[in-house]
């Protein structure tokens, strides 16, 4: 991986408001020897599965080269890394469809691993490679096989059955590879990663090499299914295609195709949001297969492209159809650098819609745009500029593009700079009150030790205090876990965990961690954040996720929460996500889901389980809600209220399945403490995006769907499982881009009166607005 075409690192830790006990001084740069490993080689492994049936012998950290892997660039080492990932009686095989009790962090050291076939990636797990000299995973000459890394195999004589539910993969990550198809012979087909996955999956900081030999069939990416998702910090070099997709939908941050024939090719979607890609020295940037406006033809459903550069490439855009005065596919285009690209938007075998050259697209659309208060719009079918969003400056970066963060891997740090918190005495074993245990690690550590929270369910009974200056890093999704009478009350919802108390100013740095609570939990706020920063993206989190019920060790299963039941003791939260008026954050692909089924009891049984509240901001920002989803939550999934500086791309939302019985609030009640919405005798269903008094608003790329009316189905194709679900008031200023919804008669309203109605842009499965401005 050479230094032009790695993904760029994550920038150092700036400086912390307060320090640990044990604290002289803060942690500064890292200290790693040129020489020396990865510190997550090294570093004690004594995670466990704490819900696993052997959590004593289950081996959750494996590194590859402990299972015979050579890694020398000669031995086929396929055998090898299979068996590393697989050992342990795991979640995979075709019969099992989930679980959370078989997790697994597979290492790989600095090296070369040829493989001969795909290396299967077992739910529940993480592919993790050397990220201070990324191991390449090289694919031999004789290479069969669908890819290099298989997330979702397809079972062999099996009419097209596969190991796992494309939209139920979730729980994914692989990161720190060099992917190499290039001894594969051009004219064969070699593909990097079948990536098939669902919500709470990554990829990150890989690079894929590629056959640049004209008329290869080689492609580093291949998705044909599934409802992500989150990639970012990717290079592709040569290929016929750098990634072909097709997701429900995906966020993509930070991608580089250089060489390939066609950059990105997509056959279908609901929406998906592209921020920052860079196109080099190819035919095409985008190809978009188009023009399938009804359920069976669907296609390429609404693509948003936000900061993207093309440079020496003939076609920026092209579509496989011409829209024909009509919306057949949507398309968003916002600054778009361009250079040396003669057609910045077309039709495969048809006419130049946009031309390019070497130019700046500002705001550009193909699709119905809408504007105003006004009820019942029809909306303008457009093909040309359109009201371009007003940016803020503290949600750009240097170069006017929206800010996006490398997620932080401290590569140039060494062991003996991180603190683990089974050292300093917390069990995770999922029954053990490990408060006072974790609190003491962040009271004595916070700011001059980054604190690794070992595989693990660390059950907290009362409010976990996280100050300004902690850096954490889970190992396979670490689980903190909040349960016991402190978060019954939801007249006195209490926070599980606090980032930051209010004032606190400072970084905090969160990865590769799950937030829960074990029910019942009426009156948990699962994570108060508190903290801001001064510096850019300072306060973050990635691949962390607030995931409540459906999992062992929550109370909250099939079992005792089955579909259709109203048991008072299936609550999980208050509210999952509250950023407070004076914090700021960044957050990167992270998913607020309340279980809709059980991943543990087999079979994806449905559940009926309460969560009152999603996401709540107060924020005055910048905020960067970047690839995050909130689903099934009881009031609304997102709420801004009072809210400033927030880019939110993409976003996505489930309305509660057993919905409208009961309607909400209940089981909870209206808190106006927490500024909830009312709910009339008509609004009936969660509101999927909830804004009042805010401003400068952007989202770009929005999915929200509403799949039942109380466990039935008959009311998706006339659009009638719920009225409404987005409101906006009409003091705030929020500019809509690329909107999907399903199942909803209004995609949009303002001050809960309809003013797009869904039934205006029929777009295959889902219905799409390209554009609301006030």
């Amino acid at each position: 991986m050479t230094a032009q075409s790695r993904p760029a690192a994550a920038a150092a830790a700036g400086p912390v408001a307060a320090l640990g006990s044990s604290c002289s001084s803060p942690i500064g740069p890292g200290t790693a020897g040129a020489n020396d490993p990865y510190w997550l080689e090294n570093i004690k492994h004594q995670g466990i599965a704490a819900f696993n049936s052997n959590p004593s012998s289950y081996q959750v950290f494996r590194n590859v080269k402990d299972f015979g892997a050579k890694g020398d660039g000669v031995t086929d080492d396929t055998a090898a890394i299979n068996n590393a990932i697989s050992s342990g009686n795991r979640c995979g095989g075709g019969t099992c469809d989930s679980s959370t009790t078989t997790p697994a962090l597979v290492y790989f050291p600095q090296g070369t691993y040829k493989v001969s076939t795909p290396l299967i990636a077992y739910y529940y797990t993480e592919l993790v490679g050397d990220a201070r000299k990324p191991p390449t995973l090289l694919a031999d000459a004789s290479f069969t096989g669908m890819a290099i890394i298989d997330a979702d195999p397809y079972i062999p004589n099996g009419g097209g059955a596969q190991w796992y539910v494309n939209q139920n993969n979730f729980f994914r990550s692989v990161r720190n590879f060099v992917i190499d198809t290039r001894q594969v012979p051009a004219s064969a087909s070699a593909t990097g990663i079948h990536w098939q996955v669902s919500q709470s999956t990554s990829l990150a900081n890989i690079v894929f090499e590629l056959s640049t030999e004209a008329g290869n069939a080689h492609q580093g990416i291949w998705m044909e299914n599934g409802s992500g998702g989150f990639m970012g910090d990717l290079v592709v070099n040569g290929g016929k295609f750098g990634l072909w997709v097709g997701n429900q939908q995906f966020t993509v941050r930070n991608v580089t195709v250089n060489n390939a024939d066609t950059a990105i090719y997509s056959i279908w979607n609901w929406g998906w949001t592209f921020q920052g890609i860079t196109i080099n020295n190819c035919q095409v940037g985008f190809d978009l297969m188009t023009g399938g406006t009804t359920q069976n033809t669907q296609t390429t459903g609404a693509i948003a492209v936000i900061d993207a550069y093309a440079a020496n490439t003939p076609i920026f855009l092209r579509t496989s159809a011409p829209s024909s005065g009509k919306l057949a596919g949507s398309l968003v285009l916002n600054n778009v650098h361009l250079t040396n690209v003669p057609t910045a938007v077309g039709v495969v075998g048809g006419a130049t819609v946009l031309a390019g050259g070497t130019t700046t697209i500002e705001s550009w659309a193909q699709g119905n745009v809408f504007s105003g208060t006004g009820t019942a719009q029809t909306g303008a079918f457009t093909q040309g500029n359109v009201p371009a969003p007003n940016k803020p400056a503290g949600l750009l970066d240097g170069s006017g593009k929206i800010f996006g963060k490398t997620r932080p891997q401290y590569a140039d740090y060494a062991v003996s700079q991180f603190v683990s918190v089974r050292d300093q005495g917390a069990k995770g074993d999922g029954t053990t009150d490990d408060t006072a245990a974790l609190q003491a690690v962040f009271d004595k550590f916070s700011g001059c030790k980054i604190i690794f929270v070992d595989a693990g369910s660390y059950l907290v009974t009362d409010t976990l205090k996280i100050p300004p200056g902690t850096q954490l890093v889970g190992e396979a999704w670490s689980v903190i876990l909040g349960g016991g009478g402190a978060f019954q009350d939801q007249a006195n919802p209490r926070a599980v965990v606090q980032v930051g108390a209010p004032g606190d100013e400072g970084i905090v740095e969160i990865s590769d961690i799950v937030f829960a609570t074990r029910g019942p939990a009426a009156g948990a706020i699962v994570v108060e954040w508190n903290v801001h920063s001064n510096e850019q993206g300072g306060a973050g989190m990635w691949d962390s996720h607030i995931r409540l019920g459906g999992a062992a060790g929550t109370n909250l299963l099939v079992s005792n929460c089955p579909a259709g039941s109203t048991n008072p003791d299936c609550s999980a939260a208050f509210l999952a996500l509250h950023l407070t008026p004076q914090s700021n954050a960044y957050l990167e692909g992270t998913w607020v889901w309340l279980a809709d089924h059980d991943l543990d009891s087999g079979g994806s049984q449905q559940t009926t389980i309460f969560s009152g509240r999603g996401i709540l901001s107060e924020s005055a920002g910048p905020v960067w809600l970047i690839g995050t989803a909130s689903e099934h939550h009881t009031l609304y999934q997102y709420s801004l209220v009072n809210a400033k500086n927030h880019y939110l791309g993409l976003i996505q939302t489930e309305t509660p399945y057993y919905q409208p019985a009961p309607a909400p609030p209940a089981p909870f009640s209206v808190n106006s403490a927490f500024h909830d919405p009312s709910f009339s005798g008509s609004q009936q269903s969660a509101w999927a995006v909830h804004i009042t008094t805010s401003q400068d608003i952007i989202i770009f790329g929005v999915g929200l769907y509403s799949f039942f009316d109380n466990y039935q189905q008959a009311c998706l194709d006339s659009r009638t499982c719920q009225t409404q679900l987005f409101n906006i008031d009409t003091d705030s200023t929020v500019s809509v881009y690329s909107l999907s919804t399903v199942g909803v008669t209004w995609s949009l309203s303002v001050a809960e009166q309809g003013v797009i109605p869904a039934s205006a842009g029929p777009n295959g499965f889902a219905d799409t607005a390209t554009v609301w401005t006030k």
